[in-house]
């Protein structure tokens, strides 16, 4: 994700943090309870309701200041662990203190943030997590390959590696979409403003990691053979044994041609459809051939090429 990407997903998240007191005004007290005693969990501090909106979204920012401070020598990899983990612990505690604090006469009559606490430091820890293991699994910015030339010669005793990867910001795009979607739905249920709406979160959030997975692809060639990972987390991954391939080619291939955007299935086989241009095509020994849409695909078929022959040879 760009730095403009980030930015827009910040000021969202900050959003969410001031409308999620302000959408529930008429069920709240004129204080909110904002601080709860760890030993008896009652109520022990609050805050006028513009300052219980505006708090969390000031810390949201200055998080997001800092990480963007450290990012520049770290190369982002504490922005996609601390973010992540932040935007789900400050948007869920605030989804608890409004919970806590609805339908009540008086702050110190709020009920005990209970469970719900727990389960947003989990998710946090878990959405940390996955930020990092995203951050080490990102290849650099432009594929590269350690030979070159559409037609190849393995040295002796030498091993070759091509990489390319490619993300579709339109998929990207709706990813965002229909993830907040469900995330305003299960916020809205976890604060209390309405049943948790089941039947709009869970087809949301099924759209929303189905086409995350399809939204970004990373071609790997070996010297095993041909690795195809999918989405952010680079999982799942479709693999060919470099045996298995016949041949492999560079092809310019349209969405019009392979029937639409992201996993298209054909008569003639499959291809990943994330951009226009330059396809990395293979025909394995046994089923339809494989096209994948990444850019620098003739080195990667030339060194396919290359392996499949020494292996026969």
């Amino acid at each position: 994700m760009g730095w403009r990407g980030a930015a827009l997903w910040a000021a969202g998240i900050s959003a969410v943090l001031v409308a999620l007191p302000w959408a529930a005004r008429g069920r709240l007290p004129e204080r909110l309870a904002t601080h709860w005693s760890g030993v008896s969990g009652a109520p022990d501090g609050s805050m006028p309701m513009w300052a219980a909106a505006l708090v969390p979204a000031l810390v949201w920012t200055a998080l997001v200041l800092l990480t963007a401070g450290v990012a520049r020598w770290d190369g982002g990899t504490s922005a996609r662990a601390a973010l992540p983990a932040g935007a789900v612990f400050l948007v869920g505690a605030q989804a608890c203190a409004v919970r806590a604090n609805l339908d009540r006469a008086d702050w110190q009559e709020a009920r005990s943030l209970g469970p719900g606490l727990a389960v947003t430091l989990a998710v946090a820890a878990a959405a940390g997590l996955a930020g990092r293991l995203v951050a080490r699994r990102r290849p650099a910015a432009q594929p590269r390959a350690t030979v070159g030339g559409p037609s190849m010669e393995i040295p002796a005793g030498e091993r070759c590696v091509w990489l390319s990867r490619t993300a579709n910001p339109w998929l990207r795009a709706l990813t965002g979409v229909t993830g907040a979607g469900a995330l305003a739905a299960v916020l809205a249920g976890a604060a209390g403003l309405v049943p948790l709406p089941w039947a709009a979160v869970a087809p949301l959030a099924v759209t929303s990691v189905v086409v995350l997975a399809c939204s970004s692809v990373r071609a790997r060639v070996t010297e095993r053979g041909l690795d195809v990972a999918f989405g952010p987390l680079g999982w799942p991954v479709r693999r060919w044994d470099v045996r298995d391939i016949e041949s492999a080619r560079a092809e310019d291939r349209t969405p019009a041609q392979a029937g639409g955007w992201g996993y298209r299935l054909g008569g003639a086989g499959t291809t990943v459809m994330l951009r226009a241009g330059e396809c990395l095509v293979i025909r394995p020994r046994r089923g339809g051939e494989f096209a994948v849409s990444v850019g620098d695909a003739e080195r990667g078929a030339a060194l396919l090429n290359a392996l499949a022959a020494r292996r026969t040879a």
